[in-house]
């Protein structure tokens, strides 16, 4: 049943906690752009493009905000009714801590059902949709932006120079070079142009006056060469600007990678590279039975035995010295080619075991960071009961303190999985088995209202110390 200590809880949490969530999500957002602003700039992008991208960026982010929104909410929650001292007061009426904390322990265990299931349906979607999206951002081509007498060569085969550009699109001396089939090419120049776009905005239309055209034609060995040249007043060229358009691709291009898949895609994916390396065994064994054909007459029953060594001639004595050299070639080649194959087996094998983890890190991880929510809130609410400081100040650099350890640490992982270094249970779980310890250490210090970062009680302590240590120091001098 819901008290009203309950609701006053959940009502001093609810407000930090959409704040920081929302705060987190948009300076991770704007991480990102900083480190790809480079190859957005200039390229013409439409307003509902870069919408569409930071509503997919925005899904593929939230996995990250949670933990740090919860962990910073914690502390900021309880954090401020221990500085206005309603923790002292809940205390003191013989409510203990765990029960205090009883309501936001079940919106933490909620959250992370809520971030798990986030993580298996939601995420994998949102993933597939921004880096579909994000390449074809980071490959389109720039926007047409003439300058003045520097050459635009980025619709592919023309150059164009003008020498004075005017508003309303006028343009002064044009030149445009266009590179036909071969050895082809085209010159235009005009005094005079107006440029505008067609009404489909797929092609680039020059209205030239007072100019001429030139056309050259022939073998690139330059012998029997046509060229012509045609004056004309006024003259309208059009250019294809089909090439600075925005390729979409289709998702389905991306969608069997690891990252955007679901828990049951995933499971069939692993099998299926199961099955895959069980065959490719097969296929080495039965190469290796028909290369090396004695393997197939081995004794299942042999056991190694010791037996005295025999004086032999080697192989090669044993054979006539003119057939000596060609045996000895052909076995070379032989034990190479049987080398070679083998080298691209383990190639394909390691590049198989390889796909394989990363297969289970993605299976891994939708788990540890749906945990990842409940042990950063086991943390965060005994540290914010510790610390008795709410607002932005101490519990924000509390928050990225514990965060930096879980980022770092979640990095670490999975790097370690990519190197084949730990399991991919190892690695993804790895921040969950050092994180937990710290929040059961730091429950046990709040319930028995421990001075952890008390500066007074580490005063005192120093104080001690340092009166010991003069105590000591005196009795040594009297001896």
């Amino acid at each position: 049943m819901i008290k009203k200590l309950d609701i006053l809880i959940l009502r001093a949490f609810i407000g930090p906690f959409i704040a920081t969530f929302f705060l987190t999500l948009f300076v991770l957002i704007l991480q990102f752009f900083w480190l790809w602003i480079d190859d957005y700039v200039g390229k013409g992008i439409d307003p509902i493009i870069m919408l569409k991208l930071v509503v997919y960026l925005s899904g593929t982010l939230v996995p990250l905000a949670l933990p740090l929104a919860i962990l910073l909410s914690s502390i900021m929650t309880f954090g401020s009714l221990g500085e206005t001292f309603e923790l002292i007061a809940i205390k003191s009426a013989g409510i203990s801590l765990m029960r205090f904390m009883r309501p936001l322990l079940i919106v933490a265990v909620f959250m992370s059902f809520v971030a798990f299931y986030f993580n298996n349906n939601v995420y994998p979607l949102a993933t597939l949709k921004m880096k579909t999206l994000h390449n074809d951002l980071v490959h389109k081509k720039p926007a047409f932006d003439l300058k003045e007498g520097v050459f635009y060569t980025t619709i592919p085969g023309y150059a164009i120079k003008v020498s004075k550009k005017e508003k309303d699109s006028i343009l002064h001396d044009v030149f445009i070079f266009e590179s036909g089939n071969g050895p082809q090419s085209f010159v235009t120049i005009a005094e005079k142009a107006i440029m505008r776009m067609s009404p489909d905005q797929r092609y680039l239309e020059f209205v030239m006056y007072n100019g001429a055209h030139y056309e050259e034609k022939g073998s690139r060995n330059m012998s029997n060469n046509e060229f012509s040249r045609l004056n004309f007043r006024n003259y309208t060229k059009a250019l294809d600007l089909s090439s600075l358009q925005l390729n979409m691709t289709s998702d389905s291009v991306n969608k069997d990678r690891y990252e955007m898949l679901s828990i049951s895609k995933l499971d069939l994916a692993v099998d299926s590279m199961k099955k895959v390396n069980q065959a490719m065994f097969g296929r080495v064994k039965r190469e290796l039975s028909y290369s090396l054909s004695f393997l197939n007459y081995i004794d299942s029953t042999w056991v190694e035995t010791t037996i005295p060594r025999v004086t032999t001639k080697n192989f090669e004595d044993l054979l006539p010295d003119s057939a000596r050299k060609s045996v000895v070639e052909v076995t070379e080649n032989y034990v190479g080619n049987m080398v070679s194959s083998l080298e691209s087996y383990n190639l394909e094998y390691l590049g198989k075991r390889k796909d394989t983890r990363l297969y289970k890190l993605a299976w891994h991880e939708k788990f540890s960071m749906a945990m990842a929510v409940l042990v950063l809130f086991l943390i965060g609410a005994p540290l914010g009961s510790i610390v008795r400081k709410g607002g932005i100040g101490l519990p924000v650099v509390f928050a990225l303190i514990f965060f930096v350890i879980f980022f770092l640490l979640n990095n670490f992982g999975t790097k370690f999985v990519k190197e084949d270094v730990m399991t991919p249970f190892a690695g993804k779980w790895l921040p969950t088995f050092v994180l937990f310890p710290i929040a059961v250490f730091l429950i046990i210090k709040a319930l028995n209202d421990s001075q952890l970062f008390n500066k007074e009680s580490y005063h005192r302590a120093f104080k001690k110390i340092k009166a010991l240590a003069l105590k000591l120091k005196k009795n040594k001098e009297t001896l």
